[in-house]
């Protein structure tokens, strides 16, 4: 083998094809402790990934490399090139870059994910490849890719295990429009929300359709978890004039495989606040169906609470518990300080009060956050009373007159 210093200069002599060999080698010695080379080989490793021009290799790395560290240097390559250099492709020469780029990427990652052994062995390399595909539609969606939103949900419909990984690549694209920060303008940022909003119901459409007749597991939860995203944002209509809510609460609250996904989404909705009047008695419905649906599991006493906990995944799924109580109450507490709906609003809170005496820092962190708003909002409303001139404290109405007992 040539020295490491030869065998970079080899590989950035752009007029010559690349040795993709040689590169491994290199990566291979960088990563291997106690090799009296590796200092070297990772100083030409860094110089490597920071050339300019290297991007131009990416490709030929990523097709052809055997070595798992040699394909994930050469992504890292790409998506550093996407995000500091894919605006200042100009001309006709940056506009086939950028193509290729694009078609390169979606072909490698349709490659990876037909096929169901392939995607499970390929997993976590796939899904830096997701990411670093969100990265150009960052870039280049909608203006120059109008038809991405439709490409990827017609592809979805022709194969499931492709659809499972397009979902991971829909609740990415999701995450990097509504919640990751300070990565786009704010004009952009106002653009790709709209484009969302606007398309939302080819992706509804799906989202419903693995919903309703998938029967493979890993799909149905990543569906899942890719609408719990979309939940925050959709327009209200989808969530509260579909049977979504029923769907959820029926068929797969009651499924272990699907709990945990499906209380996310359900905490979702449980949480919008400010919504019209019209949807009041809808999100009443989602309560007492899901308190029935949860009481069909267990009862709200301290004991059997206890017993969940020490079950596998049991503390991860009281954490959820909590995170849907404290959020439908703080967000619609009022529509439950009802005599129709006062003996449910207890029965909900005897399971947060449950859940509230595990011995668990993280679970009663949520819990005692939410004790704090409920005795704020007791203690407001008999100030409010007593400034009033009222009589006894059991006149006052709202929480304190439910009572827990």
């Amino acid at each position: 083998m040539a020295t490491i210093e030869e065998a970079a200069a080899k590989i950035t002599d752009f007029a010559q094809p690349l040795d993709v060999t040689m590169f491994e080698q290199i990566v291979e010695t960088a990563y291997q402790t106690g090799n009296p080379q590796q200092q070297e080989a990772a100083r030409v490793l860094v110089t490597l990934q920071e050339h300019p021009e290297m991007w131009q290799r990416a490709d030929t790395i990523l097709d052809q490399a055997t070595s798992m560290n040699a394909k994930f240097i050469g992504l890292i390559i790409l998506s550093e090139a996407i995000k500091t250099r894919w605006k200042v492709l100009g001309g006709a020469a940056g506009d086939q870059a950028r193509a290729g780029i694009k078609n390169f990427l979606v072909k490698k990652i349709i490659e990876l994910s037909s096929d169901e052994a392939t995607m499970r062995r390929e997993r976590v390399f796939l899904q830096k490849m997701n990411l670093t595909l969100v990265h150009i539609l960052k870039h280049e969606w909608p203006h120059n890719w109008p038809e991405f939103i439709s490409e990827i949900v017609a592809a979805s419909t022709t194969n499931e295990v492709l659809c499972e990984n397009n979902m991971n690549i829909l609740k990415l694209l999701s995450e990097e429009v509504f919640e990751v920060k300070d990565t786009m303008t704010a004009a952009k940022t106002k653009t790709l929300k709209e484009r969302l909003n606007e398309e939302f119901t080819q992706i509804f459409q799906l989202c419903d359709m693995v919903l309703q007749q998938s029967q493979r597991p890993s799909l149905l939860n990543a569906t899942l978890e890719t609408l719990q995203r979309f939940l925050t944002w959709v327009p209200l209509g989808y969530i509260f004039e579909t049977p979504l809510i029923p769907l959820l609460v029926n068929k797969f609250f009651p499924v272990p495989v699907f709990r945990n996904a499906t209380v996310e989404c359900l905490t979702e909705i449980a949480g919008l606040s400010k919504c019209p009047e019209q949807y009041n008695p809808t999100f009443v419905q989602l309560y007492t169906a899901f308190l029935e649906a949860l009481g069909q599991l267990f009862q709200p006493d301290p004991a059997t609470v206890l017993a969940v906990y020490e079950t596998d995944g049991g503390e991860h799924s009281l954490k959820l518990l909590a995170l849907f109580f404290s959020s439908f109450y703080k967000a619609h507490l009022p529509l439950l300080e009802t005599p129709e709906f006062g003996e449910a609003l207890n029965h909900g809170l005897l399971y947060l009060i449950a859940i509230s005496e595990v011995d668990d820092p993280e679970v009663f962190k949520i819990c005692l956050e939410y004790w704090h708003v409920f005795a704020n909002e007791l203690y407001n409303d008999d100030s409010v009373f007593n400034l009033r001139g009222g009589g006894a404290a059991t006149q006052i109405s709202g929480p304190l007159s439910l009572g827990l007992g």
